[in-house]
């Protein structure tokens, strides 16, 4: 969802630099750079507040939300039951309503 004008990072324009929140969908191939070398490209845009990595294997999402002095908060959630706070777009949403009608290997 888009407020403004979009700014985009070149003339592809399938790379936003005014983002307030991203979320990511974690897979295994690329965990490992969302979690570092992508999330380190992220920290530097300056009007991002929250980069939010969600499992597609489990019930987990770990939100990361800029602090005041410019350190990155992370919070871990794993209950289905937890409201997750969006702050950076003002909602709130219940972790097992993201994974509404996912089903995981292990569901039986």
């Amino acid at each position: 969802m888009l407020c403004d004008e979009p700014a985009f990072h070149d003339r592809r324009r399938d790379v936003l630099t005014d983002a307030t929140l991203v979320v990511e969908i974690l897979s295994p191939s690329t965990e490992g750079y969302d979690r570092g070398g992508k999330f380190a490209i992220y920290r530097d845009l300056p009007g991002l507040c929250q980069y939010v990595l969600i499992a597609q294997d489990r019930h987990a999402i770990d939100c990361f939300t800029r602090q005041p002095d410019g350190r990155w908060l992370l919070d871990a959630y794993t209950d289905p039951a937890i409201m997750i706070p969006f702050d950076s777009i003002g909602c709130a949403v219940r972790l097992d309503e993201i994974y509404d009608r996912v089903r995981f290997e292990t569901d039986p």
